[in-house]
């Protein structure tokens, strides 16, 4: 018993462990792991480069005392291991495989101050390499979160009907196309599938950012995502875990991630031939500086003391820390706004774009349905109140949109709930009860059009098909309610921000701004909020995939901004030059895709943003041009030995100082 037990353990680790890899997650996530050792573990570069900052600023401190330099040294000693061996393990690593990159001459540099006396200022262009290194390093972990996030909601296992009815826990890799599964009310549904048997609405709020759920019966499809609200359903798989929705979207959203802007690879592929000429100049000086100059190959004056010189005063220290300065005091500035940037390379991006694309739900709109008529059919004798009283009554023991729709109704005219005698829920349909008024049991029941209507009288069902083409022609929708024989209808609408209207004008202000709309709702409820708003032009009922082909020829045409907040907004996010989430309304993989978050769904501040990012812009062109002009005069003045070390770094490291207090005036709004 015991080595059965043992062997059935063992075969589920080993599950276990081959969907972990092949999940495609990173070792932060793998289930074998101690949660202890996962957050000691994190960010561990960047906790590195901190601790060794800080071993190095109270070694210079305690350097001014001459009985401290012998501890003063050893504390580099633990400057140079921390940030030293790994920078020194990846240039080997580079040079054995001929990449000669930016990593490579800062190393070179830094090791090299040490033959030259300068210990410290070799240990400080360390700190400074591997602070901006993991930095990046955090930035990058951060932007690839919507690929766990996405694993977290697809589940890896489903419940399979064998022959004899019964079920059983399968991982999904095991499913194959055929294959009938149950997903039960409240689930999430595992894979895309036909319904073969139940009814139920599903919301697809995650796939398609439309939070209104879909009614789902016999012969309709269901899409992995999904979570199933109220009955419970068999589903026939349609495809395999490796071909379904979710598996799609993240193979979008990698593709999407992938495709680097030209101006990332052009600056790397500058930065490889900008070391590699620094490095082969500073041995061709001191190799050939004796020979044409008459100069010694030793001493102060000598030409290797003048190419070790040079390969510091070359080395891009200012441009490595002043310009990241000037991000942090952009992004700091955003965050005191409410905005999150992912990295001040957005605010270029941001710089560069000419087109604006909203989505709808839960952006330009509040993603919330509100009650906004209450109409009897056939002049109901009761009153509104009480019609409200009676729905809100059935409603709030549903959990559905609509429901909180007319509870939130009720709550605001201060009306009252009358209590219910009893009360019966129609998975997929609608509700009924029975309640008591003036000793009489009346029956009563809300619910979907198709669900009520042969309940009603000729002429309510006359009126309802009347009225149905001008609501849908809206994007408006419906539900009724049958109290007493009499029929009363039901509108909602998912209402425009409040203060969405005075961001479009606001951007329209800068010309060439091109403002759309992309989003999965109808053609109808589309047209009437870009309308309403002024935008330039829109584009509905959009699949994931051809929201992104849409983004794609946008961005590559004109660069484009795309804010959204729903799941199937995510590969769309994560293609655009910049994409901004909503951050109370968005779904957590929206918001990991993005490049910007708005923290509040304050989207009047995407006007103050473009702006930021404008200036930004100005004050980095003019670090770079200072910072260049700086290290190409001290990198003349080494070379020719006009200036001593000391000199060359002051000069150096002041321009570093410099350009960090012309960024630092980002900090102001």
């Amino acid at each position: 018993m015991t080595g059965s037990s043992c062997s059935a353990c063992s075969q589920k680790d080993s599950i276990v462990f081959e969907e972990f890899i092949q999940s495609g997650l990173d070792d932060s996530h793998n289930p074998f792991v101690t949660p202890s050792s996962r957050n000691w573990g994190k960010h561990l570069p960047l906790k590195m480069a901190c601790v060794a900052g800080i071993f190095l600023l109270v070694s210079f401190l305690i350097s001014f005392q001459e009985s401290m330099l012998p501890l003063a040294h050893c504390l580099l000693l633990f400057v140079y291991f921390l940030s030293g061996m790994p920078a020194l393990c990846n240039s080997t690593k580079d040079l054995l495989s001929l990449d000669i990159n930016i990593g490579v001459l800062m190393t070179l540099a830094a090791f090299s101050s040490v033959l030259i006396g300068g210990e410290f200022e070799g240990a400080l262009l360390l700190v400074l390499f591997s602070l901006s290194g993991a930095l990046e390093h955090s930035v990058d972990y951060k932007a690839r979160g919507e690929l766990r996030n996405l694993h977290k909601l697809s589940p890896t296992q489903a419940l399979l009907i064998q022959e004899d009815g019964t079920t059983h826990a399968v991982s999904l890799r095991d499913i194959k196309v055929g294959a009938h599964i149950l997903v039960k009310a409240g689930e999430l549904v595992p894979l895309d599938g036909t319904v073969i048997e139940g009814t139920s609405s599903v919301s697809l709020v995650h796939l398609t950012g439309e939070n209104i759920p879909v009614f789902k019966e016999k012969g309709n499809d269901i899409p992995a995502g999904a979570r199933n609200i109220e009955g419970a359903l068999v589903l026939e798989v349609s495809h395999t875990s490796a071909d379904s929705t979710l598996t799609r979207i993240i193979k979008l959203i990698t593709e999407a991630q992938e495709a680097r802007p030209k101006f990332e690879r052009w600056l790397k592929k500058m930065s490889k031939r900008y070391a590699s000429s620094i490095i082969f100049i500073a041995f061709i000086v001191s190799f050939s500086f004796p020979f044409l100059f008459g100069i010694p190959f030793l001493g102060n004056n000598g030409s290797i003391y003048r190419a070790l010189a040079f390969l510091i005063a070359a080395s891009p220290c200012a441009l490595i820390i002043a310009i990241p300065i000037v991000y942090l005091s952009a992004v700091g500035s955003c965050a005191r706004n409410g905005i999150l940037l992912k990295g001040g390379v957005t605010l270029d991006k941001l710089a560069t774009c000419k087109a604006i694309a909203f989505d709808k739900t839960g952006t330009l709109t509040t993603g919330d349905l509100s009650c906004i008529e209450v109409k009897s059919l056939n002049n109901s004798p009761h009153s509104q109140e009480l019609i409200i009283s009676v729905a809100a009554a059935l409603e709030r023991n549903a959990v559905h949109p609509i429901a909180n729709a007319i509870v939130n109704y009720a709550q605001e005219k201060q009306i009252s709930l009358i209590k219910l005698e009893e009360f019966q829920s129609i998975p997929g349909y609608g509700l009924e009860g029975k309640i008591s008024i003036h000793d009489e049991i009346i029956d009563v029941a809300i619910g979907k059009t198709d669900f009520i209507t042969p309940k009603m009288t000729d002429h309510e069902r006359q009126e309802l098909e009347k009225q149905m083409p001008d609501i849908l022609a809206q994007g408006d929708t419906v539900t009724v309610l049958l109290f007493d024989n009499h029929a009363t209808m039901f509108r909602f609408r998912d209402q425009l921000r409040s203060d969405i209207k005075s961001t479009i004008d606001e951007l329209h202000k800068t010309k060439e701004l091109r403002l759309l709309m992309l989003t999965g709702d109808h053609d109808h409820s589309a047209k009437r909020n870009a309308e309403a708003l002024g935008l330039d032009e829109y584009y509905s009922s959009l699949t994931p995939e051809d929201k992104l082909k849409h983004v794609s020829s946008l961005a590559n045409d004109m660069g484009l901004v795309m804010v959204g907040d729903g799941l199937n907004d995510a590969p769309a996010l994560a293609r655009a030059t910049v994409g901004i989430a909503m951050g109370q309304v968005g779904s957590s993989t929206a918001i990991d895709a993005s490049d910007v978050v708005l923290l509040k769904d304050n989207i009047q501040l995407i006007s103050w943003l473009m702006q930021k990012a404008k200036t930004t812009q100005k004050v980095v062109k003019q670090n770079i041009f200072f910072a260049f002009s700086v290290l190409f005069f001290a990198s003349i003045l080494s070379l020719s030995g006009s200036i001593p070390l000391w000199l060359s770094v002051i000069l150096h490291e002041g321009s570093t100082v410099l350009v960090g207090l012309n960024g630092l005036r980002l900090l102001r709004n």
